[in-house]
């Protein structure tokens, strides 16, 4: 079993269990509030504004992404994950974000082409994207395997996992989602 953080190029979509994209969003959050560096803060459970999709095949459609819960895994969760680990994530633990995916408008859209802009940050500024696991599956307490093939339409929702791992020692403190090289992502605070 392979592993590795999103960070590789769209077109692995087909053989990972979690897509890679890249999403761009825009719109103001009605909830949310906004930071003096133009960074948008909501809390957990509340939606991101409709997000655009930069994908050609999904243009003119928009999401929204509502992270509710993150939970901090422990060096025994990954080591009986079942992941084969590279020497650099063996001093990491997993974190687990809970999130709903709505697709809103346009053509159906597979769930790991809505959740993969997602980014936890820690409290030492350090940035994750979530795992992507290309052969076998990895098995996580309290956070289910996803379809990430299945494909939403217009108005269905779907609540997933994805895991994230972070340097042992430190904690969540945010969850991000990028929006481009042009605008500030959008973040979750966590409280720990």
């Amino acid at each position: 079993m392979y592993m590795w953080t999103r960070a590789v190029p769209a077109v692995l979509s087909a053989l990972a269990i979690a897509a890679l994209s890249g999403c761009s969003g825009s719109g103001t959050p009605t909830t949310g509030d906004k930071e003096s560096g133009g960074q948008m803060t909501y809390r957990l459970g509340e939606a991101s504004p409709p997000q655009k999709h930069t994908m050609q095949k999904y243009k003119g459609g928009t999401f929204t992404v509502t992270p509710t819960k993150v939970e901090t895994g422990t060096k025994a969760d990954l080591e009986a994950s079942g992941l084969q680990l590279d020497a650099s994530d063996v001093s990491k633990i997993p974190v687990y974000v809970s999130a709903t995916l709505t697709h809103k408008s346009g053509k159906a859209m597979a769930i790991g082409d809505l959740d993969d802009d997602l980014v936890v940050r820690t409290n030492k500024d350090e940035r994750s994207r979530s795992l992507v696991v290309l052969m076998g599956q990895a098995k996580w307490p309290n956070c289910p395997a996803v379809d990430f093939e299945k494909l939403l339409r217009s108005g269905q929702s779907e609540s997933i996992c994805s895991v994230f791992l972070i340097p042992e020692g430190q904690k969540p403190a945010t969850v991000e989602l990028t929006q481009g090289f042009t605008s500030a992502p959008l973040e979750w605070s966590v409280n720990n």
